[in-house]
């Protein structure tokens, strides 16, 4: 039985957190995301949902060789060191903090990535999903007007 157990616990600690859409928006609210640097938060929001469908536990790998990390699947090499691949380490944290339920050491680090000269753009699932579209139902019905 205390296997089973063990075994259980191990599950939910590798499976992350999947935030339900509007509690997501609430964290981040919390946060200081909405208006950061111009950026709304249903903008947030929609990358994040693009990115990593609002879980913490989610892992990329890309071609060349770089891994995204996290909610925000912020990437190896530009903004956390993952000892796999030289990385310039923008954020100054691992990788594995980004995997963390505990959302702060993520959102500190997107903080970071939105005053890069990319900005917001340096996030393909918000090029792709959410550049010039209303994105307003991402947070629409979460009570945050």
């Amino acid at each position: 039985m205390k296997s089973l157990a063990f075994l259980l616990l191990v599950a939910v600690l590798v499976d992350g957190i999947v935030f339900e859409r509007c509690q997501w928006a609430r964290t981040m609210k919390n946060y200081g995301m909405d208006g950061y640097h111009g950026i709304s938060l249903a903008n947030w929001v929609c990358l994040t949902y693009w990115e990593s469908s609002f879980n913490t536990a989610a892992i990329n790998h890309n071609r060349d060789k770089s891994t995204d990390f996290g909610i925000f699947q912020i990437n190896s090499h530009w903004w956390c060191n993952d000892t796999q691949i030289r990385t310039a380490n923008g954020c100054h944290i691992m990788c594995s903090q980004l995997l963390s339920d505990d959302v702060s050491a993520a959102i500190k680090c997107a903080k970071r990535v939105v005053l890069d000269p990319q900005g917001i753009a340096a996030w393909v699932g918000w090029q792709v999903h959410c550049k010039n579209q209303d994105v307003s139902k991402y947070v629409a019905g979460c009570g945050l007007d």
